[in-house]
């Protein structure tokens, strides 16, 4: 009797124990199912609209950075389920910087899929056409007549070295003198440009540097080397082929052109080059007159002795290459051909010259 009495009490110890553990077995099963319910409701896309939202992701964001911007913007209902669903899908290291425009009620693995592919939004472009052969002037009235560009701010801005030499380290060889009609006259590549609409005039005219460097990369190895085997800086180089770019219209004269300018030099023959009258006229003329001629300007070749001082238009790479590399002759003169080609005759003496001025005036 006392021995019923005492294992009384133990099952009643273990009957107590067993619910607990049923209980807690429930609760474990309770819990484990509603992070279950929970994970698989985060898991679907939130509530559909006619919304599209815009997300921007910096270079450099990780996935769980991107996970938490989603949330953020009420792409996806939980951020740290989506991290989860990331690293089961063995996904998150191929997203891509850029900004996205992404409806609401879009699918996690859709969403997965854009990131991956880069499907941003495509920003509203810009597109203009710098001629060769134009001047900072021209160019500025062609950029403000499309709207790119305020024209004003546009040409202070060409004139700023300072705001570019860190990026282009030949701007420092741009003189600061005081008789340069424009600072960076000739150094805005002639070229087809696309930009995002609402560019700045600052990053119009870094774009037009960075094309001439991408065009100067592409010159032969030796450039430099020949460039200082000429005793020419950079700067003078430059307004050589500005030169050669007014003059010529025949591809195939520009070296020659290009020569008769190096020789007149070493000559110490006054240029004579009517391209620079008329840049250094405040409106450029259909024709030259002898009076034009004589104007006392630092851009009149005629007036003064050697180059003038800085290139009067932006020179194509082929001129420039011309003025790398001039063609090795004795021509000192040219005349255009009245012929309508735009060709020239060349000579090495002046008889010559005066001569095929007799020629091409019959030809006329």
């Amino acid at each position: 009797m006392e021995q019923e009495e005492q294992q009384q009490p133990s099952r009643t110890r273990w009957k107590t124990v067993l619910w607990v553990v049923v209980i807690l077995i429930l609760l474990g099963i309770g819990t484990v199912a509603g992070v279950g319910l929970y994970a698989a409701s985060s898991l679907e896309p939130v509530a559909a609209t006619d919304e599209q939202v815009e997300l921007t992701i910096e270079p450099g964001t990780g996935s769980a950075g991107i996970a938490d911007q989603l949330e953020t913007k009420g792409l996806i209902r939980d951020a740290f389920i989506f991290k989860v669903y990331l690293k089961y899908k063995g996904e998150g290291s191929r997203f891509q910087a850029g900004t996205y425009a992404i409806a609401t009620g879009t699918t996690l693995d859709d969403i997965i899929a854009m990131l991956n592919a880069g499907d941003t939004v495509k920003a509203e472009m810009v597109r203009f056409t710098i001629p060769e052969g134009f001047t900072v002037l021209q160019i500025a009235d062609k950029l403000a007549s499309q709207g790119a560009v305020n024209r004003d701010v546009f040409l202070q801005t060409a004139e700023d070295k300072a705001m570019f030499v860190a990026t282009h380290p030949w701007i420092a060889q741009i003189p600061d003198s005081a008789s340069m009609k424009h600072r960076m006259e000739g150094y805005l590549f002639p070229e087809t440009y696309e930009m995002k609409k609402g560019s700045t005039e600052k990053d119009i005219v870094e774009r037009m540097l960075q094309e001439l460097d991408r065009k100067l990369a592409g010159l032969p190895v030796d450039w430099k080397d020949k460039l200082q085997a000429s005793g020419l800086t950079f700067h003078q180089m430059m307004t050589i082929a500005s030169l050669v770019e007014r003059e010529v219209a025949v591809d195939a004269e520009r070296t020659l052109v290009a020569g008769v300018i190096h020789n007149r030099m070493k000559q110490s023959m006054k240029l004579q080059i009517d391209a620079t009258v008329q840049y250094a006229l405040d409106a450029p003329k259909d024709r030259l007159f002898e009076k034009d001629l004589l104007i006392e300007h630092p851009y009149n070749t005629y007036y003064v002795q050697g180059l003038p001082p800085g290139p009067i238009a932006s020179p194509s790479l082929k001129s420039i290459q011309a003025a790398l590399y001039p063609a090795e002759t004795k021509y000192l003169y040219y005349v255009t051909k009245k012929d309508g080609t735009q060709a020239h005759y060349f000579a090495e003496t002046y008889q010559q010259h005066l001569n095929n001025i007799d020629l091409s005036n019959k030809k006329r």
